[in-house]
């Protein structure tokens, strides 16, 4: 076993490899480019929307207010008709990255963190490269892919985004473990 004190740098480490690949995958290569199309007419729809003062916060239309409501028929011919949807609002305006990057690492620092734990309970010191890589992957993993299915199979986000999103976790989760690997204490 291999307490956090002695986990700390690959902790730090494999949070700023992952927060500097991720920024060169989102911002400089094509490969979630194609993610979110844009809505036809979507100046039209905006100004539909823009009345109701929409606050910012997840939302779901048609929305039931009870189970009762949920089997009428009224309730049920709403959702034949459609548009059936879940959306976030975002604050208005122009909103900076900067809150959003400082949380996107802590959230790495998170699952390094973890991975870290969850590793130093399960190997000593001088284990081999691949059993810390397994481990500290397995877990890095499961956090940064796993976690995301459940959005495809409870609110019908597109397959393909979370599929993206799955590779690249793998690819986050595989930095992780290989930072966990190259300095786990001997």
């Amino acid at each position: 076993m291999v307490g956090m004190r002695g986990l700390w740098i690959p902790v730090v480490l494999s949070a700023v490899i992952v927060f500097v690949v991720s920024s060169i995958i989102h911002m400089v290569l094509p490969w979630h480019k194609g993610d979110y199309p844009a809505l036809p007419d979507q100046d039209k729809l905006l100004d539909a929307l823009r009345p109701f003062n929409l606050q910012p916060g997840d939302y779901m239309l048609p929305r039931p207010k009870d189970m009762a409501e949920m089997k009428t028929e009224a309730f049920k011919a709403k959702l034949d008709r459609g548009p059936k949807l879940v959306m976030t609002v975002m604050p208005n305006g122009a909103g900076g990255m900067g809150s959003n990057l400082v949380l996107w690492f802590v959230y790495a620092l998170i699952v390094s963190a973890f991975s870290a734990y969850i590793t130093g309970r399960a190997l000593p010191a001088g284990a081999t490269y691949l059993q810390v890589f397994r481990f500290a992957g397995a877990t890095a993993f499961l956090a940064y892919s796993v976690a995301l299915w459940q959005m495809s199979i409870w609110y019908k986000r597109a397959w393909s985004l979370t599929i993206k999103a799955t590779v690249d976790g793998l690819f986050y989760a595989c930095l992780t473990a290989g930072a966990f690997g190259w300095l786990w204490p001997r």
